[in-house]
C-alpha cells in the first residue's frame, strides 16, 4: 500500500518531466539554421565555465537576428531547471546577464526562479506529499514546527529563509505546500529573497570571460553580505517573536 502511494504520484511527475523535456528538445533540434550550422543539431546545460562561456559566446552571435528564439529558449531551459529542482541555476543566472545584461536579466532571472518555484512548489502540492513525507519525514516534521511558532510574521520568515546563504532552496521549494505555507507568501517571498543572488550571477555574466569557475563568483565577502541581509530580515520576526514573549508574561 505504501508503495503505491508513493509509485502514483512519482509516475505523474515523470511524466510531466518527460513532456516538459520533449518541449526543450524540440526547441533545441528546431534551432535557426545560422545557430544550427555553429552548434551541430542541438544544444545543452552547460555543464562548466567552459561551457557557459562558449554557449554565451554562440548565443550572443545570433540574439539580434534570432531574439525571441534567443529569448524562449532561455525561458523555458531556467523554468524548466526550477521546476525539476536540477541543480544549475548559478549557469542560467551568469548567461542571462551575458546574453542581455544586468538590467533585462536581473528582473527576468527573478521573475523566472519565482514562477518556476511556484511551479516546483505546485507539482509538490499535488504529487509529492507522500513521497516527500516518506524520505523527509523528519525534516518536513521541523519546519512545519517553525512555521508554526513565526505565522504572525510569516512572510519576513520565509524571506530569511531565502536570503540565507545555506538555506537549501530545494528544499523549502516542495516542503513549503506540505507545512501549510500558501503560495500568496511563496511566490513574492522567492521573487525578493533570492534578488541578492540572482543579481550577483546576472552581474558575474557581464564579466563572464573573466571568471574561471563558480566560486569566483561566490566569495567568502559575498557569502558574509548574503548572511547580514538575511539577519536583517530577521529582525521583524525577532520583534515579533519578543512581542509575544511579552505578552505571555502579563497573561
Amino acid at each position: 500500500m505504501v508503495v503505491r502511494t508513493i509509485l502514483a504520484p512519482a509516475g505523474l511527475v515523470l511524466s510531466i518531466f518527460g513532456l516538459a523535456s520533449l518541449w526543450l528538445y524540440a526547441l533545441s533540434i528546431n534551432m535557426p539554421e545560422s545557430v544550427a550550422s555553429k552548434h551541430g543539431t542541438s544544444l545543452s546545460f552547460p555543464s562548466s565555465i567552459e561551457d557557459l562561456q562558449n554557449l554565451s559566446h554562440l548565443l550572443k552571435q545570433y540574439k539580434r537576428d534570432n531574439f525571441h528564439y534567443i529569448l524562449l529558449l532561455f525561458c523555458s531551459a531556467y523554468i524548466y531547471k526550477q521546476t525539476f529542482a536540477i541543480p544549475g541555476s548559478v549557469f542560467m543566472n551568469i548567461l542571462g546577464g551575458a546574453l542581455f545584461g544586468v538590467w533585462v536579466a536581473f528582473p527576468l532571472c527573478c521573475l523566472l526562479t519565482a514562477i518556476g518555484a511556484t511551479f516546483c512548489y505546485l507539482l509538490s502540492l499535488c504529487f509529492g506529499r507522500a513521497l516527500i513525507m516518506h524520505y523527509f519525514s523528519e525534516q518536513v516534521l521541523t519546519m512545519e514546527n517553525k512555521i508554526q511558532e513565526n505565522l504572525q510574521s510569516l512572510f519576513f520568515f520565509l524571506l530569511f529563509l531565502r536570503l540565507f546563504p545555506m538555506s537549501p532552496n530545494w528544499f523549502l521549494n516542495v516542503t513549503s505546500p506540505i507545512v501549510g505555507v500558501p503560495v500568496t507568501y511563496f511566490f513574492p517571498s522567492v521573487f525578493i529573497g533570492l534578488m541578492p543572488y540572482n543579481f550577483m550571477c546576472v552581474q558575474t555574466g557581464c564579466i563572464i570571460s573573466e571568471i574561471n569557475a563558480v566560486s569566483d563568483v561566490f566569495t567568502p565577502s559575498v557569502v558574509i553580505k548574503f548572511a547580514a541581509i538575511a539577519v536583517v530580515a530577521l529582525v521583524p520576526v525577532l520583534i515579533s517573536f519578543y512581542i509575544k514573549k511579552k505578552e505571555k508574561k502579563q497573561k
